[in-house]
């Protein structure tokens, strides 16, 4: 993965001291854009461990169109908590201790950390046993899985964007129209989070399916290793139901930043020596790319350095 390496090395090197929504302060550049190919091995870090199945569950959650995190606490992937938890603490519902900023409160105070970690343990409890609460607060908006699967037209009518990119790649594989878009200006106000990957595109050519991403916003050292394992898996499993080989991932950044809280662990990343790609096993069982489990998907020969652990910007 070097050409990860390479972009961290270019935004400490080139970047420009930017302010941000979180208050962190951030090290950014505009414009970058890295290509894998992945024939060459499926593209994950090996210079620290990425948790690939936490990268499986949440893009099957986006596969069927789900914007609940019911589903991913089910698969004991916590990604997405505090978006779902910081609309839980805004609401009347909510009787417990002051929440407010508690990501970066979490991070600077032990005593408040241990109050915010029991919150969210009970948060998280009830999303799980109580399918009204979990209804009512573990919804996160019309984020990626609703606007790929159920796009809303201003006639009242959907649009299932992913089912038609694929028929549209096996009858039309020449059209410049493989585009699934995440972002719908009218729906950004209900959103937890706007998408950040926000559109994405295919092309067929010899035989091979490429995809390229266009990310808006890219947090370089803890979101942007799972957006390349994401589409490279989501370019894998579409190849798979139409018949193509793989091509190339490209990966193409607006604002690619990296928080002044993770430099240190950057920098750790960028003295180690990248090891070897593994390759991405599928089970044969699933019928389609919305047929797929966790239990479906996993990787050959993975063996990264260890996890690097960097402060989370909510």
């Amino acid at each position: 993965m070097k050409q990860y390496l390479d972009l961290e090395k270019y935004v400490l090197e080139n970047g420009t001291q930017k302010g941000d929504r979180t208050g962190t302060g951030t090290i950014s550049t505009f414009g970058y854009q890295m290509r894998f190919d992945l024939q060459e091995g499926f593209p994950i870090m090996t210079t620290k461990r990425v948790p690939f199945k936490l990268v499986v569950s949440e893009l099957l959650w986006f596969l069927h169109g789900d914007t609940n995190i019911r589903y991913l606490l089910q698969h004991n992937n916590n990604i997405w908590n505090e978006w779902a938890f910081e609309r839980f603490v805004k609401s009347d519902d909510y009787k417990g201790e002051d929440m407010t900023d508690f990501g970066l409160r979490a991070e600077s105070d032990p005593a408040f950390k241990e109050v915010y970690q029991a919150e969210m343990a009970q948060f998280k409890k009830r999303i799980l046993e109580d399918e009204a609460f979990a209804n009512k607060y573990g919804e996160l908006g019309n984020i990626y899985g609703k606007q790929w699967r159920e796009w809303k037209t201003s006639q009242g009518e959907t649009i299932d964007q992913l089912a038609d990119l694929i028929e549209m790649i096996k009858t039309n594989p020449n059209s410049r129209r493989l585009i699934v878009s995440a972002w719908n200006p009218e729906d950004i106000p209900n959103m937890a989070l706007p998408p950040c990957h926000s559109l994405f595109q295919f092309y067929v050519a010899d035989g091979k399916l490429s995809c390229q991403l266009y990310q808006r916003s890219a947090d370089i050292f803890l979101g942007v290793p799972f957006n390349i394992a994401s589409y490279a898996l989501l370019t894998h499993l579409i190849a798979r139901e139409v018949g193509l080989d793989v091509g190339e991932f490209i990966h193409t950044m607006g604002d690619a930043h990296l928080y002044n809280n993770h430099i240190e662990q950057v920098k750790e990343q960028l003295s180690r020596t990248p090891h070897a790609l593994p390759k991405l096993v599928l089970s044969d069982k699933p019928a389609t790319i919305f047929d797929f489990d966790v239990a479906d998907i996993s990787l050959d020969g993975y063996n990264p350095d260890p996890a690097i652990k960097a402060p989370i910007s909510v």
